[in-house]
């Protein structure tokens, strides 16, 4: 299951990173800072629905 978990976290995590920075640009906020939280934000937000899914799918399989 750690595999699956990990191929769900490669696309996972970009992915929620990408949006979160998107919604931060559209708030105006331009900041390193920002952009750095955002894109940190998105990854560990990552974790948890990556072994989600990962666990579903093993379980359905």
């Amino acid at each position: 299951m750690f595999r699956l978990f990990g191929i769900i976290y490669a696309l996972a995590g970009p992915t929620l990173a990408g949006i979160i920075i998107t919604a931060a640009l559209t708030m105006n906020k331009f900041d390193t800072m920002t952009m750095i939280y955002s894109a940190a934000i998105g990854f560990v937000v990552a974790v948890p629905i990556a072994w989600i899914i990962a666990k579903q799918i093993n379980e359905n399989a």
